[in-house]
């Protein structure tokens, strides 16, 4: 594994991460996008376009851009995986959440075409809707919560490690938390 601290939203750098990638491995196995951000709970109307810009950034075209310099060298691998962090808000339509939501839903979507697009490949492309888990993001959104009724990301990190290993043959699926557990 290597660390490589970048904005997400300098898209050229993250086609000169691909191209670094290739350059020193020429393959990927595995790629989890979780990089997100809340953007603030408001009134869909009454969001600074910026705001709301930088939200779609973020959570969706970064991710984009990264599909485009990642992919072939996830195809490349023998069993390359991607996992896309998704969240209920993305089927939800939570009042005051629009902009994360619209987001995340718009993530989902590109996944699931991605993923097709990619059935007939090694490549297997997945979605996990961790749940209320106690984070910094969910701490901004709910300030009120108490963080020690939540799990914590290490609780749920094992769904993740499940979808990107070369043994996961599922492509295309989206994984939820439930009150009764993992779908």
């Amino acid at each position: 594994a290597t660390l490589v601290p970048l904005d997400i939203t300098d898209y050229d750098a993250l086609d000169r991460l691909g191209a670094s990638i290739d350059e020193r491995w020429g393959k990927l196995d595995i790629f989890i996008a979780n990089a997100g951000i809340l953007g603030g709970l408001s009134p869909i109307g009454h969001y600074e376009p910026k705001t709301f810009e930088n939200v779609i950034a973020a959570n969706l075209t970064a991710n984009w851009r990264l599909i485009r310099s990642l992919d072939p060298l996830l195809k490349a691998s023998d069993a390359g995986r991607a996992l896309l962090v998704s969240s209920g808000a993305a089927r939800t339509f939570k009042p005051f959440w629009g902009a994360y939501s619209i987001s995340k839903a718009a993530l989902e979507a590109l996944g699931g075409t991605w993923a097709a697009e990619s059935a007939s490949t090694n490549l297997k492309v997945n979605m996990v809707s961790p749940g209320p888990t106690r984070t910094g993001m969910r701490a901004q959104a709910m300030p009120g919560e108490k963080p020690e009724t939540l799990p914590h990301p290490s609780e749920v990190a094992e769904t993740f490690l499940k979808l990107v290993l070369p043994e996961n043959t599922v492509n295309g699926g989206l994984y939820g938390h439930t009150s009764r557990g993992w779908l």
